[in-house]
């Protein structure tokens, strides 16, 4: 029942051209693979699909930003505002719930409904990777037009935003980070003393740090990240890559014995961070779409698409750090080393780790079930974010979902029906909202279908999601035709850039202690 109102859905809304492009690429897989075998073809495909996704917006430099409703050299400079695709809409209060009633559209009342294809290691990398560079304000009280962001994908929850925090990490020996072994296993050593930051770690901060009793507080790590303790699986990835940036130190100190610290240090930072980028565009953007076409971060990509009228410097958008607050895909249950864990055990938990091992939690995480991404299906003690999202969008007056259907080639809808072909989705918004032209961008997206059964995220949100992703990917300096040769990475580092495909190749180089094959992945076993 439900693939038949969603096929009648999109037939409707998604328009002719987004249509016919969509059952292109999730149709005729043998023609696809058959396309994939000619190493020339495929990569011509590659690159013109990628460019293809991301001008379906205009590209940047983007005439506005956060800091005012009007283009100024500050607008088009200052990055410590967000961009933004679309001018403010302002006055639009009295046709739209409060952000609290508006809220209640996402809260799971009852059991998780389960995503067709993704498991709970995709859910924490994409907050682990978006973390890094979709940042709020840190000032108290917050600003929302503003962000703490550098806007490239650097890596920074594990080697942190300045310099003085990369310091305060680094083991300046051998050009390795700070760890320590416990039960076997290398993890970051700790943060605090009897509840105190630790003075070696003074330029270090962790966020919601008040919140954290004082006995918890010594078991956290000391991370680049102000995020790195917040959630257990948040930690997972920041311990899994400290461990692979002192084992690929180790390797760079082996082949290149003249090096000094600093040089062992920087080159195997451009390692990790190019084997990061690598996983998002050949696992986790693959994960995402549905497609049959199989992406790849092919080192002669940025040749090709150099001279492509987006590609110009990162700049995070307010829209892009909204839509990826994919609270729904977090179960209410987290298993953790086989424990079934309410959501809020499992922050600041960092303790979980080396009492269960990192081998074991990549697994637990890759056996349990993500939630589908929509809405009536976000745990209840996420609710807060929900609430601060639409109230924090509305405070920098972002134009209403209809407009960005709009902006990405989408036909306006003129229902609330064809939002959505779920009576309880489309009755739920019909009841809060005077017009489907006041519906906001935040509960739009997630009120959305997905276009297909295999498909995880609806349409608006996957336009948004691919286009913001791979113009803030390819655009990465590392990843510049002068920049990404062996030169930059050494002939070793580009071996280990080149053999890394998946989570799992990183994580199964990187557990000695418990060296045992684990299935790893993003993609739920019964989707393959």
């Amino acid at each position: 029942m439900r693939n038949e109102r969603t096929k009648a859905r999109g037939i409707a809304t998604d328009g002719a051209a987004n249509r016919l492009r969509y059952l292109a690429l999730t149709h005729g897989r043998p023609l696809w693979r058959l396309a994939e075998a000619d190493p020339r073809l495929r990569l011509r495909l590659n690159a013109a699909l990628m460019d293809s996704a991301i001008r379906e917006m205009p590209g940047r430099p983007e005439p506005l930003s956060t800091k005012s409703d009007y283009t100024s050299w500050a607008s088009l400079t200052d990055r410590t505002y967000m961009a933004r695709h679309l001018p403010p809409v302002p006055g639009r209060d009295e046709a739209r719930p409060s952000a609290e009633r508006a809220a209640d559209l996402f809260a799971r009342d009852g059991e998780m409904i389960p995503c067709p294809r993704s498991t709970v290691l995709f859910a924490y990398f994409a907050q682990w990777f978006t973390d890094g560079f979709l940042r709020g304000d840190t000032n108290v009280p917050r600003d929302p037009r503003r962000t703490s962001s550098n806007h490239e994908i650097d890596v920074n929850p594990v080697y942190g935003i300045t310099e003085d925090q990369t310091n305060a990490i680094r083991a300046f020996d051998g050009g390795r980070l700070k760890s320590r072994l416990v039960n076997g296993g290398e993890f970051p050593p700790y943060l605090c003393e009897n509840g105190k930051i630790k003075s070696e770690f003074a330029a270090l901060s962790v966020a919601l740090f008040d919140r954290v009793d004082e006995p918890r507080r010594d078991t956290l790590f000391a991370t680049g990240g102000d995020r790195g303790n917040a959630q257990v699986g948040f930690t997972m990835f920041t311990v899994l890559f400290l461990r692979e940036h002192n084992r690929v130190a180790r390797v760079l100190a082996d082949a290149y014995p003249k090096w000094d610290d600093e040089r062992l240090f920087q080159t195997a930072r451009n390692i990790v961070i190019a084997i990061v980028i690598k996983l998002v565009v050949e696992e986790y953007i693959n994960h995402i779409t549905p497609y049959h076409f199989r992406f790849l971060l092919d080192p002669r990509l940025s040749t090709r698409l150099a001279r492509a009228p987006w590609h110009r410097q990162n700049w995070a958008s307010i829209e892009f750090n909204l839509v990826y607050r994919w609270h729904s895909l977090v179960p209410s249950e987290l298993v953790v080393a086989g424990r079934e864990l309410p959501l809020p055990a499992t922050l600041f938990g960092s303790a979980l780790l080396p009492e269960a091992g990192l081998g074991r939690l990549f697994e637990d995480a890759s056996e349990q079930r993500a939630g589908r991404i929509g809405l009536f299906n976000t745990d209840p003690a996420l609710r807060e974010v929900d609430v601060a999202s639409i109230a924090g969008s509305r405070a920098v007056d972002l134009a209403p979902y209809n407009d960005y259907r709009a902006h990405c080639r989408f036909p306006r809808v003129r229902r609330f029906e064809q939002i959505s072909g779920d009576p309880r989705v489309h009755g739920a918004l019909r009841e809060l909202y005077r017009d489907v032209d006041d519906v906001d961008l935040y509960v739009g997206l997630f009120a959305e279908e997905p276009g297909s059964a295999r498909a995880i995220l609806p349409p608006l949100l996957t336009k948004i999601i691919a286009i913001d992703a791979f113009s803030q990917a390819l655009t990465n300096p590392l990843l510049a035709p002068r920049v990404c040769n062996a030169e930059t990475f050494s002939p070793v580092g580009m071996r280990i850039i080149g053999t890394t495909r998946t989570v799992s190749d990183v994580l199964h180089r990187n557990v000695p202690e418990d060296p045992r094959p684990r299935f790893v992945s993003m993609t739920w076993r019964g989707a393959r």
